[in-house]
């Protein structure tokens, strides 16, 4: 293993369950990175849903794996950029002085964060390293949702419902990328976002009822989770592919469960394809993805940005939610 120092770090740390007011800035112990391992000096890190779902502990059900009463791992954070400072004896693709990105376990808000080598791909020398740190859990998503299930070629009529967040503003993007012809659902003050991306057509939900159009779409992409199955199947193709994102209705003991469970089933009568996505990390698509946003063809879009030492506010701000794209982190 590469030499480093020892010494210690900040990091924002959860010691209980609860939204951004829990969190707090901590000196602890500097991870050294095992054999297969990097230890990289976070410059810029972004939000997720997924970092709610882990602070707040909810659904409940999540507590069985990541600890009943408190976190078991409270050092949060899952999307970061930065440089390799230290490398286990057994990696191979990174040195010390890469740039690197990628989606971690945990404890990417904090000055520095370790894990395994295929957690993460090369930041291209024209990619800065605040657009690196908005790509991995959005832009993964994104491109495995319509890429993978979705199979989105050119010519087909795609319509991604809550086309304005983190996901949403990568799937408009690479759903054009692909070929697609774009219709994408949003409110008011994200519409001329949506369309500056790219978007065909735009359809505002607080004005107008996308499933009361009257045009077949091919693939539908919901990251809203706010319109009853049946509804969007009646604008769905009779070969079309419906995916669901893990931003579907739910409680808080099961959160989605029910409903994918319900997507699932009607999936087995159906003569469209209905299903549930999740998201499986993957250095080849991160570095595909870094691909397009040096050749211009995604541009992450980032509406907020914070301080890294700020951020308990940029959690609280992050859970009030209908941001335009990603809130970014800068160490």
């Amino acid at each position: 293993m590469t030499d480093v120092d020892t010494a210690s770090m900040t990091a924002w740390v959860a010691p209980r369950y609860g939204g951004g007011e829990v969190l707090r800035a901590e000196t602890v112990p500097r991870p050294t990175p095992g054999d297969r391992e990097v230890l990289v000096r976070v410059r810029a890190a972004s939000l997720c849903s997924g970092d709610l779902h882990l602070l707040n502990g909810t659904p409940y059900l999540l507590r069985l794996g990541f600890g009943l009463r408190r976190p078991k791992r409270p050092m949060i954070g899952q999307n970061s950029a930065g440089e390799v400072v230290a490398v286990g004896g057994s990696v191979a693709r990174f040195r010390v002085g890469d740039r690197v990105f990628g989606e971690v376990p945990s404890g990417g808000f904090a000055e520095y964060v370790g894990a395994d080598e295929r957690s993460f791909a090369a930041v291209p020398a024209a990619l800065s390293m605040e657009d690196a740190a908005a790509i991995p859990d959005s832009g993964m998503t994104a491109l495995q949702g319509l890429r993978d299930i979705g199979k989105v070629g050119p010519g087909q009529r795609v319509l991604i419902n809550g086309a304005s967040g983190g996901v949403g503003s990568f799937a408009v993007q690479i759903a054009k990328v692909l070929g697609a012809h774009v219709t994408a659902v949003c409110g008011t003050r994200h519409i001329d976002m949506v369309r500056e991306i790219g978007a065909d057509a735009v359809i505002d939900y607080t004005a107008d009822d996308f499933t009361r159009s009257h045009v077949p779409y091919d693939v539908i992409f919901d990251l809203a989770g706010n319109r009853k199955l049946r509804e969007i199947r009646r604008v769905l193709a009779v070969d079309g592919v419906f995916i669901s994102s893990a931003a579907a209705p739910g409680n808080n003991w099961f959160g989605p469960i029910r409903w994918l469970g319900h997507v699932a089933l009607t999936d087995l009568f159906a003569r469209q394809t209905l299903k549930a996505l999740l998201m499986r990390p993957a250095a080849a698509d991160l570095e595909y993805l870094a691909g397009l946003a040096v050749d211009g063809k995604v541009r992450p879009v980032i509406e907020r940005r914070f301080p890294l030492s700020d951020t308990a506010l940029a959690i609280a701000a992050f859970e009030q939610g209908h941001a335009s794209g990603k809130t970014v982190l800068i160490a």
